[in-house]
């Protein structure tokens, strides 16, 4: 008879209980991050379009770290304590299964699986009337990995670990992912007949699948279309691996997209970046978290975003730094800017080079053109900001702000104690320190008066000479006679 599975009939079981000893790491396996997120996270995620009854995740070495990672995502976690092996695991989260009649049962640490793969391996395993479907991949390289030994074209017989492979056997290349699907009224009793007969004393769930085999109940393979999506990450070298895995994917995603990547192996993308038809993204360029770039926008080389929103047409020049911040569109940015949290730059606004903002809203066509510290500053439209200005919005103890008008003229080098505001259409003289309002219209001046002091330069050096050699100052002079000279004229 046919199987049938719906949602209501399917739990996931991801295991994420393991420390992963092989990365020489206080974190656990799990936790760790590649193609810009943890590797729990992408094994929740992949499985989330299934739409499971339940998704269960078996955690042990840092539990609660691994919680927070999971549960926002949906995820119902049960602890494995002591950490006994796979088969142990799955009977951990036995009791959090509910009605499910069929499970899907991953590692947490082979992020590259994708959905539509899983829905290959369950529709295999559903029209294959199998108590077991096991995800597999064929490679080209297939040491460290337990074989596949088929009976059949279609049906398995055993997963055999490296160490136990005859000399035939080892020539197979066709691999356990350690992925598999189970109709679970024929896994329980297997794995109740497993014993931990291994050097590790633990229950392993490919000895339940020989167990299933061995009972003469269907045992099937579904060969991944992409042997990457594979990979677990048991050494750093696999976590870059995976990495770069991911970062291809994503950069491929944007080009087909209609996105221009120059030298595309040296950008950095994570996986809930957008952007739109026509953007240049030059080498060197990392865009991360969740940054949405509009069309035609220019990223220039070594520039970094994270977590901002982009407009249209919008252009980011070399090496600018752009963090929770939102560029309107036709804004332009950098070369050498610093964008912090909570900077607007409404459109057709500049900030130009070795600009820093923090919490400040650049107006319509403003210009911060370069050398500029703005924080909790409101600049109006088309209001020009002179090289080396700064505002002084923190008095040791809180922040205050500065609002400048529209059409504002703010002199170089001048310095806004905050609180302070500056009227529309108003100027700031080049050099003031601003500590008053400064009314429409009006030219605001604060600085010293200018004294010049005739000859002074002269004199100066005349002493700095002298104190350099004291003992050419102290000689008579020349025109001054002795007085044994002069008595002998007499």
């Amino acid at each position: 008879m046919l199987l049938t599975m719906s949602n209501h009939d399917l739990a996931v079981i991801v295991l994420a209980a393991g420390k992963g000893t092989r990365l020489k790491s206080s974190l656990a396996k799990v936790l760790h991050r590649a193609g810009g997120r943890t590797l729990a996270e992408h094994i929740v995620r992949a499985c989330a379009p299934l739409k499971a009854r339940d998704t269960i995740v078996v955690v042990g070495h840092q539990a609660d770290q691994v919680a927070s990672v999971v549960e926002p995502l949906g995820a119902v976690t049960v602890l494995q304590q002591p950490q006994n092996g796979t088969g142990h695991a799955a009977q951990v989260a036995k009791r959090a299964l509910g009605r499910a009649k069929f499970a899907l049962v991953l590692p947490g640490d082979a992020p590259l699986v994708r959905t539509e793969t899983l829905k290959a391996l369950m529709a295999t395993h559903r029209s294959g009337n199998a108590s077991a479907t096991i995800l597999s991949a064929v490679v080209a390289d297939p040491s460290g990995y337990g074989r596949i030994v088929r009976k059949s074209e279609t049906a398995v017989s055993a997963i055999v670990e490296e160490s136990q492979l005859t000399d035939e056997q080892r020539e197979i290349n066709e691999i356990n992912s350690a992925i598999y699907c189970f109709t679970l009224e024929d896994l329980w009793p297997a794995l109740a007949q497993v014993k931990p007969n291994n050097k590790h004393h633990e229950i392993y769930l490919t000895d339940a699948i020989a167990v299933i085999s061995g009972k003469g109940q269907t045992v099937l393979a579904e060969v991944a279309a992409d042997p990457r999506e594979v990979l677990g990450c048991n050494t750093r070298a696999d976590l870059a691996e995976v990495d770069r895995i991911f970062r291809e994917w994503k950069r491929s995603a944007l080009m087909d997209a209609g996105v221009t990547i120059q030298l595309p192996e040296t950008v950095l993308i994570d996986p809930e970046v957008t952007a739109g038809e026509d953007t240049v993204i030059e080498a060197g360029v990392q865009l991360l978290g969740k940054t949405k770039l509009g069309v035609r926008c220019s990223v220039k080389t070594g520039s970094v975003i994270v977590d901002s929103n982009i407009g249209d047409d919008v252009k980011v020049e070399t090496h600018s730094l752009v963090v929770e911040s939102r560029l309107e569109n036709g804004a332009t940015v950098g070369p050498f800017a610093r964008l912090r949290t909570g900077t607007q730059v409404k459109s057709g606004g500049r900030i130009g080079n070795f600009v820093e903002t923090k919490k400040a809203v650049i107006g319509e066509g403003a210009k911060v053109p370069h050398l500029t510290y703005l924080g909790d500053a409101k600049v109006g439209p088309k209001t020009n900001i002179g090289a080396g200005t700064i505002t002084c919005n923190y008095d040791g103890f809180q922040k205050h702000p500065t609002t400048i008008g529209k059409g504002v003229f703010i002199g170089s080098d001048s310095v806004l104690v905050a609180p302070v505001r500056i009227g529309d259409h108003a100027y700031v003289a080049a050099g003031s320190t601003i500590t008053e309002n400064v009314p429409a219209d009006s030219l605001g001046i604060g600085r010293g008066r200018q004294v010049n002091k005739p000859g002074w330069a002269a004199k100066k050096r005349r002493e700095l000479a002298a104190a350099q050699n004291p003992r050419k100052s102290s000689r008579p002079s020349a025109r001054k006679k002795s007085p044994r000279r002069a008595k002998r004229r007499r």
